[in-house]
């Protein structure tokens, strides 16, 4: 009997880490591009200046993009009803601090997180809406409405990063 030379799906962490090598970018923060505005911070200072500033709810369409989700999931976790946001958006309002915090740290954490599984957006797609054991059985994705969530879900990816159970 022959060996076939299919890929069969399995992981081979050789060329994960490869492929991570190739593709490593230095990360010194995290962006946040709207269409009207940049903000980059590379630190909790320049994140609580962002704060202070306020954010506009046009980052809600950015953040729905990056998680690979609808608006309409975002408002619910941020528990935001869709008249208000549609709105405020058309007055080109700013989010409030807590709104625009939750925006910002997950925006961090989807940074994190693409780069703990190796710039392999997919996977950790993937992983952010499937249980997860180590958050108490459900997913990452739902933990982030809050910064305490957010943390959680840091913490799991710096265990993951690390090679404990998460």
């Amino acid at each position: 009997m022959e060996k076939s030379s299919i890929k069969t799906g399995r992981f081979d962490p050789k060329l994960s880490i490869k492929r991570a090598r190739e593709q490593k970018k230095v990360t010194l923060g995290s962006t946040l591009v709207t269409p009207t505005h940049t903000y980059t911070w590379s630190s909790s200072m320049e994140r609580l200046n962002i704060l202070r500033e306020g954010i506009p709810y046009e980052s809600i369409e950015v953040l729905s993009q990056r998680i690979n989700t609808s608006v309409k999931d975002i408002l619910q976790l941020i528990d935001m009803p869709q008249t208000t946001y549609n709105k405020k958006k058309r007055e080109q309002a700013l989010l409030t601090g807590r709104d625009s915090e939750i925006v910002l740290l997950s925006i961090e954490l989807l940074d994190y997180g693409i780069e703990v599984f190796n710039q392999e957006e997919d996977k950790f797609q993937r992983w952010l809406k499937k249980s997860n054991i180590a958050l108490g059985g459900v997913t990452p994705e739902s933990l982030l409405d809050s910064t305490t969530g957010i943390q959680e879900v840091m913490n799991c990816l710096n265990r993951l990063e690390y090679g404990n159970l998460a």
